[in-house]
């Protein structure tokens, strides 16, 4: 089965910097309701300093596993505990 976005490919995301310059995995991917966002980040504590920006395609470059939940409805995140554990898929409280 192939997944897809969506969106296209060059949509820019928000990732952090430990997953661009310390290869910290992809444990969480929220879709944003308000602005239909996707941000992927680690276990880590981040403020505003620590995101950065990049395609979705540079998103799934890092981590195709991502691809399986392509099709995450806006207002949900999904959550895993490690890079090979399954993706466990939850509503935003605030969404």
């Amino acid at each position: 089965m192939k997944y897809i976005f969506a969106d296209n490919l060059n949509t820019a995301v928000f990732t952090t910097r430990f997953i661009l310059d310390f290869h910290s995995p992809i444990l969480y991917v929220y879709h944003f309701k308000e602005d239909g966002a996707w941000q992927f980040s680690g276990i880590e504590d981040c403020d505003e300093k620590d995101f950065r920006i990049i395609s979705l395609e540079e998103a799934v470059n890092i981590d195709n596993s991502i691809l399986t939940i392509a099709n995450l409805p806006l207002g949900y995140y999904a959550c895993r505990e490690s890079k090979n554990s399954e993706w466990i898929i939850q509503k935003l409280e605030d969404q």
